[in-house]
């Protein structure tokens, strides 16, 4: 067959969660009869669904381990989507099956001054940008919004106006909201055709592919639905390796560019993965550093600090905590 190694490691994500066509099932199974390193990766990606569906937790210990599959067998499924889509859509899935713990604990304090209504409010007001962007009507009253105001600002205002407006209604509204909007987005044309989401938008100041501004948002569902689960006292798994891969190289182009060519140059890495040099090309790297793909992301979505990050480095140490310190500095969530 034609070498389409490329094309087919981009289906493996939604392959491993059934959420191909087909027509595709048929060209990733043709392909990884014939290609071993594939194989290997599929298989592990299949294991890692697997070990995610664990049997369900005794009452009364409680746990959010296996909710992702959980929800992938209890929800609708998602017509065909593509690779870049899987992680939104099995983080969604995750705090979907996470959220009947809230029962009668919608007030629990969560993160900033949020309880979990509040949170989930948040979480409906920032996909809003991408589907707004993506022709779904919003769901939320609008806001007022001068023109020329900064998008952070912008951005303050309308979350604050949709927690305000998610308060004053059930948290039952607020999830079939939340949750309907989720699955709109979902089935976009650009959450099924990795072509049609190659153009760039910008969101929340942001200007990046629409694949990776799906990314994005998988990105700020899981850290939420983590912290959701960190203030009920469950423990919330990771995404799993192949998704949060793809947080992880997000993450990385998106520091890359706030660092700049200007940068002292650091060799940075995660672990058990890929490697980067961040900063300026034109000097030798001063420094290393590596951290743990789940640290690197909780760093960037503002739930470490350069200081208490668990990390391994080597060289100048200067050149190390401007590469956190900018990190850090990315958190919006």
């Amino acid at each position: 067959m034609t070498d389409d190694h490329e094309a087919v490691r981009d289906l493996l994500a939604a392959w491993a969660f059934g959420a191909l066509d087909p027509a595709e099932e048929e060209t990733v199974a043709a392909h990884l009869a014939a290609c071993e390193r594939c194989a290997a990766e599929a298989a592990r990606l299949r294991e890692t669904v697997r070990l995610l569906d664990g049997p369900p937790p005794k009452a009364p210990a409680r746990s959010a381990d296996g909710v992702l599959s959980l929800a992938l067998r209890t929800r609708p499924a998602v017509a065909r989507i593509a690779g870049h889509a899987a992680p939104y859509a099995a983080a969604v899935a995750g705090l979907e099956a996470l959220l009947p713990e809230l029962a009668g604990r919608w007030a629990t304090p969560v993160v900033h001054d949020w309880d979990a209504h509040a949170t989930l409010a948040h979480l409906l007001a920032a996909d809003e940008h991408l589907a707004t962007r993506l022709g779904i009507d919003a769901r939320v009253p609008p806001s007022r919004i001068e023109e020329g105001m900064p998008w952070e600002d912008a951005w303050g205002r309308r979350t604050a106006d949709v927690i305000a407006h998610e308060h004053g209604r059930t948290p039952e509204e607020t999830v079939a909201d939340w949750a309907a909007q989720a699955e709109q987005l979902l089935g976009t044309p650009e959450a099924r055709d990795a072509e049609l989401a190659a153009r760039a938008v910008t969101l929340m100041g942001m200007r990046l592919p629409v694949a990776e501004h799906f990314l994005v948002r998988a990105f700020e569902t899981w850290i939420h639905t983590d912290d959701i689960g960190r203030a009920l006292g469950l423990a919330v798994p990771p995404p799993p390796p192949e998704h949060l891969g793809q947080l992880v190289r997000l993450a990385v182009r998106v520091l890359g560019l706030a660092l700049g060519t200007g940068a002292p140059p650091v060799l940075f890495s995660v672990t058990g993965g890929e490697e980067w040099v961040l900063g300026s090309e034109d000097e030798p790297v001063r420094a290393e550093l590596v951290l743990e793909p789940v640290d690197f992301c909780l760093l960037v979505g503002g739930r470490h600090t350069p200081e208490t990050v668990p990390r391994g480095a080597t060289g100048d140490a200067a050149a190390v905590r401007n590469v956190l310190e900018r990190a850090a500095s990315l958190a919006w969530l």
